[in-house]
């Protein structure tokens, strides 16, 4: 079931929510070193400094925007979130890493983002773009999947981008994406995050830190204002 077949129906009898500028965001760690990476990058979200200092710039540093940013030390399912992310491979397979975690969690979810994936994409999931997708459960109800490695169980260069764009992507489906019922903001007000491309990527934690924060910052930063 994807965001254009599900069934969610969101608040009904009542009026449409006014829908905050950015979601409240869980960075999730189980490994003490990407629990320190993320408490980093989550002072300079909920501060609006710069994260662009250490290592990843693309434009000239500015102050980025304060929001609703913590760090979770544990296992994303323990979370209580409305939509979990997935840093998947562009082809939508969940046999390995945090994607058997949620694939075990949430019987047919893998067959639901291939579906998406073939439907919308024509079988790959280019990275830098994101799908989301029904998990079957009450909470968390929508799986946010995001690539972060083309192929499965590809392992990432030091130089990688593939973070920053993942995490881009998951922003911008919760700021635009539509689900049948209404915007994705309307029904997500959390989203839990594990690492993206830490595990069998090999992503630096503190490298994806990092871009998840400049991605944050480039779509909830002042110069996007919505």
């Amino acid at each position: 079931m994807t965001a254009d077949s599900g069934t969610h129906t969101g608040r009904e009898g009542t009026h449409p929510p006014v829908s905050p500028r950015s979601p409240e965001l869980v960075l999730c760690a189980v490994d003490e070193p990407l629990a320190t990476a993320w408490t980093t990058a989550a002072e300079t979200m909920t501060t609006g400094a710069s994260p662009r200092a250490g290592g990843f710039a693309t434009r000239t540093p500015q102050r980025g925007v304060a929001g609703r940013v913590r760090v979770h030390r544990g296992s994303v399912l323990d979370v209580v979130a409305q939509a979990v992310v997935s840093p998947a491979n562009s082809y939508g397979w969940m046999r390995g890493g945090i994607d058997a975690v949620y694939a075990r969690a949430f019987p047919g979810v893998e067959q639901h983002v291939r579906s998406a994936v073939l439907a919308f994409h024509g079988g790959e999931l280019p990275i830098g773009e994101a799908v989301i997708v029904a998990t079957g459960e009450a909470e968390p109800a929508w799986l946010i999947s995001a690539p972060t490695m083309r192929e499965p169980g590809e392992l990432l260069p030091p130089d990688t981008v593939h973070p920053y764009l993942a995490a881009r992507a998951v922003f911008l489906k919760w700021r635009d994406g539509e689900l049948d019922h209404g915007p994705v903001r309307e029904s997500v007000e959390t989203i839990a995050m594990p690492g993206l491309g830490t595990g069998i990527g090999g992503v630096d934690p503190a490298t994806c830190a990092r871009q998840v924060a400049a991605a944050w910052d480039d779509v909830f930063g002042n110069r996007h204002p919505r």
